[in-house]
């Protein structure tokens, strides 16, 4: 990061913040689906879902590929470009952990769908609604950061409350399941959504980081 007397004279290049909400909307628009698949009684409904869910994780690789190429040729940034690419990443990594559970759906085709997956994926958008709103903040922060701080701290609560659902759901599976390949097909979904959360909280990390830097 260049501190220089001259650099706070230079425009800094706003145009990071419009994509990254968009990567946060895609985000968004997610976790509603992903929601709306778990809820899904047949394989075919599945795979129309996953259809959908794949079709946004495309749509955020493409956004985040382009803060990649802008970063590269963008000559002063709102903030270090290490953390611009860092925060593009982790809001993908969460639409990539959705899309990857989608996978699974399809890929196992599970018996029935646990309850708690649904609850795991309400978590997952009560993330990203957070996150859209801390991104929403990022390009006035020195004037909201204690606002963007609790949204992070809401964030690590999610996150806690996942760890909660994803550990109930552990126990109740072996205690009641008794056809081990479901019971392998359910852990690896649920793990999927579990890491969405965890990748969510990530996103607080950094979007921490940035405020120890620069607000």
């Amino acid at each position: 990061m260049n501190n220089s007397f001259f650099n706070k004279f230079i425009p800094k290049e706003p145009k990071f913040f419009p994509i990254l909400k968009d990567i946060a909307d895609v985000m968004l628009v997610t976790s509603n689906l992903i929601i709306e698949c778990v809820q899904q009684l047949d394989h075919e409904t599945y795979i129309e879902y996953y259809k959908k869910i794949k079709e946004q994780e495309k749509k955020g690789d493409i956004l985040t590929n382009k803060i990649f190429d802008d970063l590269n040729t963008t000559f002063i940034t709102p903030f270090d470009r290490e953390d611009i690419n860092q925060l593009a990443g982790r809001l993908d990594d969460v639409i990539d952990y959705i899309n990857s559970a989608a996978k699974r759906i399809v890929l196992y085709n599970p018996k029935s769908i646990p309850q708690s997956a649904e609850d795991l994926a309400r978590l997952i958008r009560e993330d990203a609604i957070c996150i859209g709103k801390a991104v929403d903040e990022l390009d006035v922060l020195k004037k909201n950061s204690k606002k963007i701080k609790e949204y992070c701290k809401e964030l690590h609560d999610i996150e806690n409350r996942a760890d909660d659902v994803y550990e109930h759901f552990i126990i109740e599976l072996f205690n009641k399941e008794k056809n081990d390949i479901e019971i392998i097909k359910l852990k690896e979904i649920m793990y999927e959504l579990e890491k969405a959360t965890d990748a969510a909280e990530n996103v607080g990390k950094i979007i921490k980081t940035i405020i120890i830097k620069y607000a």
